[in-house]
């Protein structure tokens, strides 16, 4: 074996898996086809969750100082009707929102600045190998491990690598995925969309009326519930562009300068940087592992770039992966721990796709289609009065979870079902995030949790507390134990027990103040990958 694992594609999804591994001291190779990211501004929100693993990943502090736009100007988002320049608007995607239930703040700087900031951090893992501007050709697998052949794109050198286990991160037309013949289901919304980057600081003059904005949305009638939507690059010159266009548009049969006008209700001057075009459309992976084989990110999922979904979720898969593939690789996780990747990630993104990308076109379509400020100006001001109240309802609704998970313990068999639709609370949840929590120490609790699983034990008993280390020893799971008093933020978990995965969601909660062997020995199997069967 050249590695652990082998990891096609080194974007953002693949450098932070193999950070991840890397971290945990397991042998990776990552194979990337460009020397250098690609200065396409994309994947610019990055979430309070998105964070956390920054944070985790020893690159928070790197990551924010990579910022184009100062941190005192703000990442908040708005929505206007008619052009951006028009008389209807209010606040959209508000993250800021549900900050209290996150450990750390979001965040806001291109996908290529981020990928910079992952590069430097995996530079300084040893366990993790980089091949960059080399192609990934052939993808096999049998029953020890995974053969992958890669060749350099400037050279005439060919590699053939072998693994335990490989992971395509490598975008949307994945050689991984096709080659290890997981098909995908395609949702096409049969619109041609252009991508235009472009430099203009009158643009920034004109739009000193929303202070502390940094992308725009526009809604218009007549374009079907789909965007015209602006983001900022830096501070002052650089923009992005993504709307529709009619079909057969290229980037010479199409006034474009024109299109930007119409958009934001004023001329401007504009220095044109990039013409790309994109078909809009979702396609999910039908499975996100076939044997030693998986995808994440684009690879797994993709969809239109509306409301800074992609980049997010792609990080969470490599986080949900790392930490079990690592696990089994170490010998203490069972193989239900790798078929949980799937049952609990690809229902997030089905959700994702459904209850809030879709969703919102769809939403957005029928209020164009039924309000008209010229017909009804009191009828279209109460429902974008109303609009604006749901935008709030929206950012809270978004809160990814596992219940119904086979390696998380449920309050009763069955119950939920993994969703990116859910509620924020502090309220310690199985299947759901851990929030954050000053400790009666005076730790946070973020800053306690162990880098395997983490016990939170609430005015436990030393008798109790040690049924839990010699079953934890017993099973061969690394289990860090922290016993606190009540009487502090953590009072809000509501729970004695609190078992916290290494990627911050919870494994079990428990409530009786007495623990039996039998139940921690089945709550700990569960955890661990090594049964269905939910205590």
């Amino acid at each position: 074996m050249d590695a652990d694992v082998l990891i096609v594609g080194g974007g953002p999804v693949g450098l932070g898996l193999a950070i991840e591994l890397g971290q945990r001291g397991v042998r990776c190779i990552l194979s990337e086809r460009y020397l250098q990211p690609q200065p396409i501004p994309k994947g610019q929100n990055l979430t309070q969750r998105t964070m956390e693993h920054l944070h985790f990943w020893g690159a928070e502090k790197e990551l924010r100082s990579a910022r184009t736009i100062p941190p005192e100007y703000g990442i908040g988002g708005l929505t206007t009707y008619g052009t951006l320049l028009g008389k209807y608007s209010y606040n959209w995607l508000q993250r800021e929102l549900v900050k209290p239930y996150y450990f750390c703040a979001n965040e806001r700087l291109p996908q290529y600045a981020t990928e910079n900031v992952l590069r430097q951090r995996v530079a300084q893992l040893p366990s993790v190998q980089t091949l960059f501007g080399w192609d990934a050709e052939a993808v096999a697998q049998d029953a020890d491990g995974v053969s992958i052949t890669v060749s350099e794109r400037k050279g005439q050198q060919r590699r053939t690598l072998r693994a335990a286990f490989a992971v395509g991160c490598d975008g949307s037309r994945s050689k991984v995925r096709e080659q290890a013949g997981i098909t995908q289901t395609l949702t096409d919304h049969d619109r041609l969309m252009v991508l235009l980057v472009f430099r203009s600081h009158e643009l920034h003059t004109l739009l000193e009326c929303y202070p502390g904005k940094s992308f725009y949305n526009v809604l218009q009638p007549g374009l079907g519930g789909y965007w015209k939507f602006f983001g900022r690059v830096d501070l002052g010159n650089t923009w992005f562009f993504h709307a529709p266009v009619p079909a057969g548009t290229s980037a010479d049969n199409f006034d474009f300068k024109s299109y930007l006008h119409q958009a934001v209700g004023a001329e401007f001057e504009i220095e044109m940087e990039h013409i790309g075009f994109w078909d809009l459309r979702f396609a999910i992976a039908d499975t996100y592992r076939a044997g030693r084989l998986f995808v994440a990110g684009d690879a797994a999922h993709s969809h239109p770039p509306y409301g800074g979904y992609g980049v997010n979720s792609g990080l969470e898969d490599a986080r949900n992966l790392g930490w079990k593939l690592a696990a089994v690789l170490q010998g203490w996780g069972g193989d239900a721990l790798l078929d949980s990747y799937d049952a609990e990630r690809r229902p997030v993104f089905e959700s994702t796709m459904r209850d809030f990308i879709a969703k919102s076109i769809e939403t957005d379509k029928d209020f164009l289609d039924t309000f008209d400020p010229d017909r009804d100006r009191a009828g279209f001001e109460k429902a974008w009065q109303e609009r604006s109240q749901g935008a709030i309802g929206e950012v809270h609704a978004f809160e990814p979870h596992y219940e119904g998970s086979p390696v998380v313990a449920q309050g009763q068999p069955g119950q939920g079902a993994c969703s990116a639709r859910g509620s924020h609370r502090f309220e310690a949840r199985a299947g759901h995030h851990l929030a954050p929590a000053t400790l009666a120490s005076g730790d946070n609790v973020f800053e306690i949790l162990g880098e395997q699983f983490t016990l939170l034990a609430f005015d436990a008993s030393a008798e109790d507390v040690q049924v839990v280390v010699n079953a934890a020893r017993s099973q061969g799971l690394p289990l860090t134990v922290r016993q606190e008093s009540k009487g502090s933020e953590a009072d809000r978990y509501q729970a004695h027990w609190v078992l916290v995965r290494p990627d911050q969601f919870i494994a079990w909660v428990g409530h009786e103040h007495r623990l039996t062997e039998q139940h921690v020995q089945s709550v700990l199997a569960m955890a661990r990958g090594q049964t269905r069967q939910q205590p």
